[in-house]
């Protein structure tokens, strides 16, 4: 608890805090107030797939084999959070994948890396610190607390995590992103498009077998390529949810 307390204390001071915008040296500063920000309006989380926080710290701060990435957050297993690119900036995590049929994700996204090696399951501080992270940032930059997915579900053909181990349901039993409701899992109606569905939802479906993989180990947690009844339902309420406005 005193964790969660210090973390969230930080975030509200985090939030208080107000930057100098960049200015060229080379012209004279006339600010005009005739402009937007460029916020995020995504956060897609990830899994590390590796042994140790200090491990994944050197691969998203410096080049490697594969080529340079980064992301905005990390959080270790003991829930301390570290920073490695400032919000508004655009940290290369995603990589290619849409959602949404939005593409180009790095642009219009936070990145949250989890140290976690994709086959035990996710520490309890870490998630704890992960809620605050999300709270505070769907606060200070307005985000719909709907619009936080995993990194399989923009690259289903390329990434399987944060995997099926992940606690989605949790997450959404906080607030933030989308599950069925139980009062609205009833048999899909003779004619049910699921690849309709799903891509209402926001997925990409031209590689259809990817993505019921993605979308089991995120609503089920478990494999498979194919939709079963439980499966349907499932779409069918997501779908109701979405029409309806309640995701």
């Amino acid at each position: 608890m005193l964790r969660l307390a210090v973390l969230l204390a930080c975030s509200l001071a985090l939030a208080a805090c107000t930057h100098a915008p960049p200015r060229n040296p080379m012209a004279q500063w006339v600010p005009s107030p005739n402009f937007n920000a460029r916020a995020p309006a995504l956060i897609v989380v990830h899994f590390t797939q590796q042994e140790s926080v200090e491990q994944s710290l050197r691969t998203l701060s410096t080049g490697n084999s594969h080529g340079p990435v980064s992301s905005h957050y990390l959080i270790g297993k003991d829930g301390r959070l570290y920073q490695l690119v400032a919000d508004g900036h655009r940290a290369w995590h995603a990589g290619a994948g849409s959602w949404g049929g939005l593409t180009d994700v790095n642009s219009f996204s936070i990145g949250i890396e989890l140290d976690n090696n994709g086959r035990e399951p996710f520490s309890e501080p870490l998630i704890d610190t992960l809620l605050v992270l999300l709270e505070d940032l769907c606060t200070r930059w307005n985000i719909p607390r709907e619009a936080v997915i995993g990194h399989s579900d923009l690259a289903p053909t390329r990434k399987v995590d944060p995997g099926p181990l992940f606690p989605w349901k949790r997450l959404h039993e906080a607030g933030f992103g989308i599950w069925p409701d139980p009062a609205l899992m009833t048999d899909p109606p003779e004619g049910f498009d699921a690849l309709l569905a799903l891509r209402l939802i926001g997925y990409s479906v031209d590689e259809p077998e990817a993505t019921v993989r993605a979308f089991r180990h995120r609503f089920r947690g478990m494999e498979g390529t194919a939709l079963d009844g439980e499966d349907l339902r499932i779409l069918h309420a997501l779908t109701r949810q979405l029409v309806a406005g309640g995701r």
